[in-house]
C-alpha cells in the first residue's frame, strides 16, 4: 500500500496544500514550525481517526475556518482509492471513498499506516489509557469490524456510569438495581471480546517486538509486554512502587473463562461502584505492562532504551500488519525519529525499514537521515510546499 497524493484544505496551518509521494523512501524537510508534522498527522488520521499529538479534533482545524478536509490517492493491488474525510468544528464529521459517502470509522479499511513519533515515548512511560488506545487503534487497522465494538462498549459504559451515579444520588440500595443487572450483562458481552481481542494482540506482538527492537538497539534485552487486566484484579493504582503487577495469566482467549471473571468481578465490585458512582472494572480500566530484562520499562529505562522500545513497538506493529493484510504493507511514517539516534541507530533504522512499501521521514535537518532514505526530497517552508 502507497498514498500516491495528498491534498489539504484548512488543515492545522495549511490553508491548502499539495503533495506527491513516490514508492519508497520520502524526506520531508524543513526548520522545526513550518508545517512537517502537520502532513504526516493528517496521513495518520486517516487509518486511525485520531491524532497522534492532541485529543479534540477541533485543534486539528486552521483558526477561523468550520472544517479541514483531508484527502488521499491510496494505490494497493493495482487498485486506486479516494479516501476523504471533512473534520467538523461544529458538526460530526464526514467521510468518502471515491466520492460515495461512508461513516468515518469505515475509513481504515482503505488506509493503513503506522505512525511514530516523539510523543509515542509516552506510550512506556505514561498513562493506562495511551497504551489501551495503541493496542485499540493497531486492533482496528488489522480488524475494522472492532472500531463497531469499541464504540458499542463506550455507549453501554456510559449509560451504566449514568446509572451508577443516579442511584449513588437517590440512594437506591444494591439489591433493588435490576436495571443495573441488564446492563452489566451487556457490558460482559461486550467487554470480554474487546478483552480477549486485546490479549491475543498482547501475544501476537511478542516476537516482533523483540526482533524489532534488536534491529533498532543491536541489543537484545529481552522486551516483553503483559497483559494487566482489571477483572483479575489488576486495576489500574494496583502497581506498586516498582511498577509491577501480579502475575497473572490473561484468560484463554475465546473460552467463557473472560466473561465469567468479568461476571464475577463486577458482583464484586458493585457496592464500592455504587459508593462511586462509576464502573470499577472492564476493557476501560485494563493496561499493559512493558518490561525491559525483567524490569519495568517505566521507571527502569533509560532514555535511550525507552526510545528503542516505543519504536520497537510501531515496528513490531507493522511488520504484523504487513503479515496478514491483502493490501500490501502499511505506509510506514516516522516523525522528527533520526535527530535522537546516533549513527549507528540511524543505519540499523534504516535498515530495518527501507523493506516497506512506502516510509514517510520527517526531518529537520537533512544530514541527520541516512542517504539510503533521501531518494525522494519534500520541502516545506512555513506551511508551503516547496
Amino acid at each position: 500500500m502507497r498514498a500516491t497524493h495528498l491534498s489539504l484544505a484548512d488543515f492545522r496551518n495549511y490553508q491548502s496544500a499539495e503533495v506527491a509521494f513516490s514508492p519508497g523512501p520520502n524526506l520531508v524537510v524543513g526548520r522545526n514550525g513550518q508545517g512537517k508534522t502537520n502532513l504526516v498527522e493528517a496521513l495518520g488520521y486517516l487509518s486511525t481517526l485520531g491524532s497522534h499529538r492532541v485529543s479534540n479534533d477541533k485543534a486539528l482545524i486552521r483558526a477561523e475556518c468550520d472544517a479541514a478536509i483531508i484527502r488521499a490517492r491510496v494505490e494497493f493491488n493495482g487498485r486506486e482509492v479516494l479516501a476523504e474525510v471533512q473534520i467538523n468544528r461544529a458538526a460530526p464529521n464526514r467521510a468518502q471513498v471515491n466520492r460515495s459517502a461512508i461513516k468515518p470509522r469505515e475509513l481504515p479499511r482503505y488506509f493503513s499506516s503506522v505512525l511514530f513519533a516523539p510523543e509515542d515515548l509516552s506510550l512506556i512511560r505514561g498513562d493506562p489509557s495511551g497504551r489501551r488506545r495503541f493496542l485499540d487503534q493497531l486492533l482496528v487497522l488489522r480488524n475494522p469490524r472492532v472500531s463497531g465494538i469499541l464504540a458499542d462498549y463506550e455507549r453501554v459504559l456510559k449509560q451504566r456510569n449514568t446509572l451508577l451515579k443516579s442511584a449513588r444520588a437517590s440512594r437506591v440500595a444494591a439489591h433493588a438495581l435490576t436495571t443495573l443487572d441488564i446492563w452489566d450483562e451487556r457490558l460482559v458481552e461486550i467487554g470480554s471480546q474487546i478483552i480477549d481481542e486485546r490479549s491475543r494482540l498482547v501475544g501476537l506482538l511478542a516476537q516482533p517486538l523483540r526482533e524489532a527492537y534488536q534491529s533498532v538497539a543491536g541489543d537484545d534485552h529481552v522486551p516483553e509486554l503483559q497483559s494487566s487486566l482489571s477483572v483479575l484484579g489488576q486495576n489500574e493504582g494496583d502497581e506498586d512502587a516498582a511498577g509491577s503487577v501480579p502475575e497473572m495469566a490473561a484468560p484463554d482467549a475465546g473460552s467463557r473463562a473472560t466473561t465469567d471473571l468479568f461476571r464475577e468481578a463486577l458482583t464484586e465490585r458493585r457496592p464500592r461502584e455504587l459508593e462511586r458512582g462509576l464502573t470499577l472494572v472492564g476493557p476501560h480500566r485494563d493496561d499493559v505492562v512493558f518490561r525491559l530484562n525483567s524490569l519495568p520499562a517505566k521507571g527502569y529505562a533509560s532514555h535511550g532504551e525507552t526510545w528503542s522500545f516505543a519504536l520497537a513497538l510501531k515496528l513490531a506493529s507493522a511488520e504484523l500488519l504487513r503479515r496478514d493484510s491483502t493490501s500490501g504493507d502499511p505506509v510506514l511514517i516516522l516523525d522528527d525519529v533520526f535527530a535522537e539516534l546516533d549513527q549507528a541507530r540511524r543505519a540499523r533504522l534504516a535498515d530495518a525499514v527501507t523493506g516497506f512499501e512506502q516510509v514517510i521521514i520527517t526531518a529537520a535537518v537533512l544530514e541527520d537521515i541516512p542517504e539510503a532514505l533521501t531518494a525522494h526530497i519534500i520541502r516545506i517552508s512555513a506551511g508551503a510546499v516547496e
